[in-house]
């Protein structure tokens, strides 16, 4: 197996693109720790379910990235990681006068801040075994901008500068820092928007999804959730060994917009 004896910790990862990546990377061999801010029972039953399936080592820990402490205790809780994907992202949508100064805090806390924190957590370990991936999930919208999203884009422009950072600062200790950068991926929660679209713009969902989702995503396709586990494990492996401190749009072409 590609990834046997590694350990990944996956952040904000009981659904989507966390939990595709979550998959991937079991699939591939690793052992993999799957986290959210709930605990329940669900939660360690999608972990179970995860090894069943796979045959890892898969447990969850709850944690709540918008808290530094949390973030830290991630990684000493999972005894430390090989693989790090800070995936874990919330969004609100309002314009900047108009933005609430509780939702920027926690959309900068978890979507960027996070990132620091277990990465701080994380390279030391890293660096010790010689050997170290860390993943951050960006987004087309730390590439490029839209209007509404000021906190989001801001964020994971962010990311991107950190990703930039970490992997000079790992350069030549055998640990890469990458950004997969998504464009419009088929999550649970981008499904159930749909229905809603529909009602709004009076069409049919074909026409929702080409015209008003996809409408700057040019191969008018989602992504989906096991594209993003296939680039992530791609990003583990020995061939992207000299891959780091960059981006990789899986967005349809957005970004060449």
């Amino acid at each position: 197996m590609q990834l046997a004896g590694k350990r990944a910790v996956v952040t904000g990862s009981n659904s989507g693109i966390g939990l595709g990546i979550a998959r991937e990377l079991a699939r591939a061999g690793a052992d993999v720790v799957i986290n959210s801010f709930t605990d329940s029972p669900d939660d360690h039953k999608l972990a179970e379910d995860i090894a069943s399936q796979t045959g890892a080592n898969v447990r969850y820990i709850q944690a709540d990235m918008s808290k530094p402490e949390e973030c830290r205790a991630l990684i000493e809780k999972a005894g430390g990681c090989d693989i790090l994907v800070n995936n874990a992202g919330i969004q609100h949508v309002a314009r900047i006068e108009e933005f609430p100064v509780e939702k920027w805090n926690a959309i900068v806390a978890i979507n960027l801040s996070s990132a620091f924190h277990t990465s701080a957590a994380a390279l030391a370990g890293m660096y010790e075994k010689g050997w170290g991936r860390v993943i951050n999930i960006a987004s087309a919208h730390g590439l490029t901008a839209s209007p509404y999203k000021s906190a989001y884009v801001a964020a994971k422009h962010g990311v991107v500068g950190l990703t930039k950072v970490t992997a000079l600062e790992a350069a030549g200790k055998g640990v890469t820092c990458n950004a997969i950068c998504p464009g419009y991926v088929l999550t649970p929660i981008v499904e159930k928007q749909i229905p809603d679209q529909m009602k709004t713009h009076n069409m049919d969902r074909d026409t929702v999804i080409k015209e008003v989702m996809l409408s700057r995503q040019p191969s008018g396709e989602f992504a989906t959730v096991e594209q993003m586990g296939g680039t992530a494990v791609f990003l583990c492996s020995d061939a992207a060994a000299q891959i780091t401190g960059t981006t990789i749009s899986v967005d349809g072409g957005w970004t060449a917009l």
